[in-house]
């Protein structure tokens, strides 16, 4: 844990495993596994682009990958109260 992008990455990823936790404990899913891969990939990939010095491309990754998450795994839905 060296560069910001490794913070980011690691807080966006437990993010995605807390989300994950509570939707997987639900009777009726409403998320496919792949959608948490795909946002998990792109983690690492901003990751990476980030410790090899590519900063812009590391931050417009790490920013698609909040991005995709707010708008395919709708973190929000679960606030809404009846």
């Amino acid at each position: 844990m060296e560069t910001i992008f490794d913070w980011v990455s690691v807080a966006i990823f437990a993010g995605l495993i807390v989300l994950f936790l509570q939707r997987s404990s639900e009777a009726e899913p409403r998320d496919h596994l792949w959608q948490y891969l795909a946002a998990s990939v792109g983690c690492a990939v901003g990751n990476y682009l980030g410790n090899e010095g590519y900063e812009v491309w590391a931050g417009l990754t790490l920013t698609f990958v909040l991005v995709f998450v707010w708008i395919v795994l709708r973190p929000y839905e679960g606030w809404k109260k009846d």
